[in-house]
């Protein structure tokens, strides 16, 4: 779960907004912990802070977490050859303010009366801090600060009996978003909440199968795709096979589309359609949008680059690499002074003066969120010679926070929020400034446009149109006691 303030989630001081967690699950094969050591590998762009693995081995479950990349943790043969069983699951945690700590890296574990219980999850509880203090107030003893563990205490006070009957009933308990990986004794559960806010899908390896947040884990070692998990749906993979229950309410999907814009890695399937594509489209349609007068269109790599393929091959313009990407940027880079951390940019990107002298650039990005990176882009390009820089944007202005698992800063931080697209485009220094619209966006996506009674995707911090609940957002507006709490939860 993300710290917040004022039920608003803080972001760190990075100009990008950053995916919460990554799940992982494996039931019937002899290697299920080297198979999901391998998969949070393909999931780290999803949570880069911590990792951890609960395996099950008939009679034990034993559990390796730490701070840090997959491979700082699970490349060592030790670690696997301790996490024995044929059933495993996994999770990456992207944390965003504070110390990150040892307690709060999933899977969470637990003993209950049925037996032991992990749990991964990725997403975001709405209501998790009044349930927390209500669970408290039932004498519950909350071992981390995550809203994941809400769940485990609504599952230990439930008055049902089997692990699938406790956890249907804490999961109607809770407002939000969640994908979850789950493990008992005898199966490995995977679930979406009922508008699938958050990606699962299920693959097969052999005979064993697998849960996780996105194909490309699929891939990675080898098992094939069979379906998403729908909205709302618990899939229960046991000795039996795959059981699918459809314990709550029908909804409407509102899948994020923030997924296909920059989160989801390119080479995934996301709810059928290939992410690279549809960046490509999105690209393609921005061109039609807000052509630009430039020469050559240079994406910001890495993330700009499907959409600046789709934009140059629409506009007839020169695709280029004009920015070059250092892969080997580490993350405890010390900035001493203000001078260096204003040059900290160039840690990881650098302009190829020789192709951008003299010409006119436009540049493509996935999003622009406080405008600081976005700034010293510019200015590098500027540096490099370019006559004339324009920026267009592969998605609509970013002017409100997500409650949903995905890191934003508070309202008052967007620069979206607080400016006009042409003064966003003078603070950054471009010569124009353009954002695909909303209904680009659901044009792009194959639809016909955003249709506001019953938008087709979670779109909310373009729109503010918020498809759940917020009471966690509400209360904290009234009560300075939550919002005591929800600063201290990391």
């Amino acid at each position: 779960m993300a710290g917040t303030e004022n039920g608003v989630n803080v972001h760190c001081d990075a100009d990008k907004l950053a995916e919460k967690c990554g799940v992982f699950g494996v039931y019937g094969h002899p290697d299920a912990a080297a198979l999901t050591a391998l998969g949070l590998h393909a999931l780290q762009h999803r949570g880069q802070e911590a990792a951890g693995i609960v395996a099950y081995d008939g009679e034990h479950f034993h559990a390796h977490r730490g701070l840090g990349h997959v491979g700082d943790h699970f490349s060592a043969g030790s670690v696997i050859e301790n996490l024995p069983g044929q059933a495993a699951i996994g999770h990456n945690r992207y944390a965003t303010i504070g110390q990150t700590l040892l307690r709060n890296v999933q899977p969470l574990f637990a003993d209950f009366e049925f037996g032991g219980f992990a749990l991964g999850h990725n997403g975001n509880l709405t209501n998790a801090y009044q349930l927390r203090r209500q669970l408290v107030r039932r004498g519950c003893l909350f071992q981390s600060t995550t809203d994941t563990e809400v769940i485990v205490h609504l599952m230990a006070t439930s008055r049902g009996g089997a692990v699938i009957d406790r956890l249907v009933e804490a999961l109607r308990q809770v407002e939000g978003a969640y994908s979850l990986v789950a493990m008992s004794g005898d199966s490995v559960i995977g679930v979406r909440d009922p508008l699938g806010i958050r990606p699962l899908v299920l693959g097969r390896i052999g005979s064993a199968h697998i849960l996780a947040s996105e194909t490309c884990a699929l891939d990675i070692i080898g098992a094939e795709l069979i379906r998403d998990v729908q909205p709302g749906e618990m899939i229960i993979v046991d000795g039996e096979g795959v059981t699918s229950l459809r314990p709550f309410q029908s909804r409407p999907g509102r899948f994020c589309i923030f997924e296909y814009i920059y989160f989801a890695r390119p080479d995934s399937l996301v709810e059928g359609s290939s992410v690279y594509e549809a960046r490509k489209r999105i690209g393609a349609e921005l061109a039609r949008e807000a052509p630009a007068p430039g020469e050559i269109v240079i994406p910001v790599p890495d993330s700009g680059v499907p959409a600046a393929i789709g934009f140059a091959n629409e506009s007839g313009q020169s695709f280029e690499l004009g920015i070059i990407r250092n892969h080997y940027v580490g993350r405890t880079f010390i900035e001493p002074s203000d001078q260096i951390r204003y040059l900290g940019v160039k840690l990881k990107h650098n302009a190829n003066q020789a192709l951008i002298r003299g010409k006119k650039v436009v540049l493509v990005d996935d999003s622009i969120v406080r405008g600081t990176t976005s700034k010293k882009i510019v200015e590098m390009v500027r540096s490099a010679g370019a006559s004339e820089v324009h920026m267009r944007v592969s998605s609509p202005p970013t002017m409100h926070s997500c409650f949903y698992g995905i890191d934003t800063p508070e309202e008052k931080k967007l620069l979206a929020h607080n400016y006009s697209v042409d003064e966003m485009a003078e603070l950054i220094g471009a010569d124009t400034l353009a954002f695909i619209s909303i209904d680009g966006l659901y044009r792009a996506m194959g639809e016909p446009g955003r249709n506001p009674r019953r938008p087709q995707f979670c779109d909310a911090c373009f729109t503010g149109d918020y498809p759940t609940a917020l009471p966690d957002r509400e209360e904290a507006s009234r009560s300075p006691q939550l919002s005591e709490l929800a600063e201290r939860v990391a």
